[in-house]
C-alpha cells in the first residue's frame, strides 16, 4: 500500500481519545508558545509586511488574524499566522527532522476553526496529528535535504497539515492521501536567503499551511492526488534527494505510528536561533556567567557534527558577519560573540548595533570550529566550547542535549515567561493571563477560534 494511504487509514481512524496524555499536555504547551511567538513576530518588519501582505492577498473573510483579529480568507489567515510565528526563529523544532512542525499546525487549525464548527479537542488533535506526520516524513532521510539547499519545514511540513487540516475537515482515507499527493507537488522551500540575508526563509511556516490547508479543501471537493508522492518514481525523496547513497528508511513514515509519537522528540526554544546552535550558547553563556568577557579571550573552538557544517558554520566570511537579523540566526560564530558579548540572547537579539559593532565583530572572528565526528548526527544536539583566554587558562564547558529537549526540558515556568515576554507587545498581564488559562483547558472548548479572539490587543501593525 502507499505511504501516503497508510498514513491517511490511520488519520481517519484515530480519535482523541487515543492521545497519550502527554502528547495533549505538550501540545498544549505548544499552543501557548505558537500564540506568543505569532504576536512577537507581528511586531516586526517582516511580520509587519506579512500582514500587509495578507490585506493585500484576500478580502475579508471568515478566518483571523492573530494579534489584530482582521478577517481574512482561510487559506491567508493559515500562511499570515504560521509565518508570523517563524519570524524570529523561535519555535519548537523536532531534533532529528529539523522541521517546525508546530507552527503551521497550529496556524491551519485555528483558520480553518473560523469556518465552521471546531471544537478544543478537534483542535489538539488535529494538532497532533499534523505534527506527527510532518516529523516522521522529515526523519525519512535526515540531515540530507539541508545539504542540498532545502529547508525542512517548507518540505515536510506541509504534509502534516494537509493530514490535520483534512481530519477537521473530516475526510475519508481516500481522500486525506489524495490531499497528500497534492500537497507534495508544493514541496519547496529553497535556502538561497540563507546566503544573502533575505527573509524568505521565515515564510516558509506559512505557505506550508497554506498549501496544507488548500490541499485538504481540494480533496474534500475532488480534486485526486498520487498517493506515491513520498516513495514514487517521481515522489518527493526521488525528485529533492538524488545522491543515491542517502539513506531513505521510508519505515520512519508508518512504522509503530500512533504507539510511538515522534513529537515527543521535538524540542522548544530558550533562544530565537538555529536550533543546532543552542548547546553552543548554552555554554558559552555558562563561560560568560563564570566571569568571562570577551577581552579575556583570544580564541573559542566548537566541535560540530559534520551535518552541521554546511547549515551553521559555512561558509565563514558569511557567518562571521551576518549580513541581517535573519541570516545571524544561522550562524554559529556571529551568535556565540554576541551571546558572550551581551550575555544573553533573546528575543530581541541580532539587531543592528550589534551586528554592525567592530568589538562584536572582531570577537566572531576569533570563534571556530572543527568537525567531530564523535559528534553525533541529527537527532540529537550536543555542542561545547573551548574558550582559550589572555592568561593561558583553557575552559571547556559542554552541553550533552540542547535546552528545551526531552533530555533537558525546559519547565513550565520558564515557558510561560517565554509567552509573557513574547505576547507583551500585543497584550497586557491580565489578558496574557486569561489565555493561558484557557490554553490549559483547550479540551473543553467549544468554539477553538476563541483562541485568536483572546489574542486581539491595542497594537496597530
Amino acid at each position: 500500500m502507499a505511504l501516503a494511504r497508510e498514513v491517511a487509514d490511520w488519520v481517519a481512524a484515530v480519535r482523541y481519545e487515543d492521545l497519550p496524555a502527554d502528547v495533549v499536555s505538550t501540545t498544549k504547551l505548544r499552543i501557548l508558545d505558537v500564540l506568543g511567538l505569532a504576536l512577537a513576530g507581528a511586531e516586526t518588519r517582516l511580520g509587519k509586511a506579512i500582514v500587509d501582505g495578507a490585506r493585500a492577498m484576500s478580502p475579508p473573510g471568515p478566518s483571523r488574524l492573530v494579534g489584530t483579529g482582521e478577517p481574512v480568507g482561510v487559506t491567508t489567515a493559515a500562511f499570515a499566522n504560521a509565518a508570523c510565528a517563524q519570524v524570529l526563529e523561535f519555535d519548537d523544532t523536532h531534533n532529528e527532522s529539523i522541521v517546525h512542525m508546530s507552527s503551521p499546525s497550529l496556524a491551519s487549525g485555528l483558520a480553518l476553526a473560523g469556518t465552521r464548527p471546531v471544537t478544543g479537542r478537534d483542535l489538539l488533535l488535529a494538532m497532533a496529528v499534523s505534527s506527527e506526520i510532518a516529523c516522521r516524513v522529515g526523519s525519512v532521510s535526515p540531515g540530507h535535504f539541508h545539504r542540498r539547499g532545502f529547508h525542512p519545514t517548507g518540505l515536510f511540513a506541509p504534509f502534516g497539515v494537509a493530514y490535520g487540516a483534512g481530519k477537521l475537515l473530516g475526510l475519508g482515507a481516500e481522500a486525506l492521501a489524495w490531499a497528500a499527493g497534492t500537497v507534495g507537488s508544493t514541496a519547496a522551500g529553497l535556502l538561497e536567503c540563507w546566503v544573502d540575508g533575505t527573509d524568505t526563509k521565515f515564510l516558509h511556516s506559512g505557505f506550508a499551511a497554506q498549501n496544507g490547508v488548500a490541499a485538504a479543501l481540494l480533496a474534500a471537493a475532488g480534486a485526486t492526488g498520487p498517493p506515491r508522492v513520498l516513495e514514487g518514481r517521481f515522489g518527493l525523496f526521488a525528485s529533492h534527494l538524488q545522491d543515491a547513497n542517502a539513506a531513505r528508511d521510508f519505515a520512519r513514515v508508518t512504522g509503530g505510528l500512533g504507539e510511538r509519537w515522534e513529537s515527543r522528540q521535538a524540542s522548544f526554544k530558550p533562544f530565537p536561533a538555529a536550533h543546532v546552535l543552542h548547546p553552543y550558547i548554552s555554554a558559552i553563556l555558562r563561560v560568560r556567567a563564570g566571569g568571562v568577557r570577551a577581552a579575556d579571550v583570544v580564541r573559542v573552538v566548537c566541535p560540530v557534527a559534520e551535518f552541521n557544517v554546511s547549515i551553521v558554520c559555512e561558509p565563514v566570511a558569511e557567518k562571521r558577519a551576518p549580513a541581517s537579523q535573519a541570516h545571524g540566526r544561522v550562524c554559529l560564530q556571529y551568535t556565540l560573540a554576541e551571546a558572550l558579548w551581551a550575555g544573553e540572547l533573546g528575543r530581541h537579539a541580532y539587531g543592528d548595533a550589534l551586528r554592525s559593532s567592530p568589538d562584536v565583530l572582531a570577537l566572531a572572528r576569533r570563534v571556530e570550529y572543527r568537525v567531530d565526528p564523535d559528534y553525533p548526527g541529527p537527532g540529537r544536539f550536543k555542542g561545547a566550547v573551548e574558550v582559550t583566554l589572555a592568561d593561558g587558562r583553557t575552559i571547556v564547558e559542554v552541553e550533552e542535549h540542547n535546552r528545551g529537549s526531552a533530555s533537558n526540558p525546559m519547565t513550565v515556568a520558564e515557558l510561560q515567561a517565554k509567552f509573557d515576554d513574547n505576547a507583551s507587545g500585543f497584550l497586557d498581564a491580565a489578558a496574557r493571563g486569561r489565555l493561558a488559562e484557557v490554553i490549559e483547558r483547550t479540551e473543553n472548548l467549544e468554539d477553538a477560534s476563541a483562541l485568536v479572539a483572546l489574542t486581539i490587543g491595542h497594537r496597530e501593525v
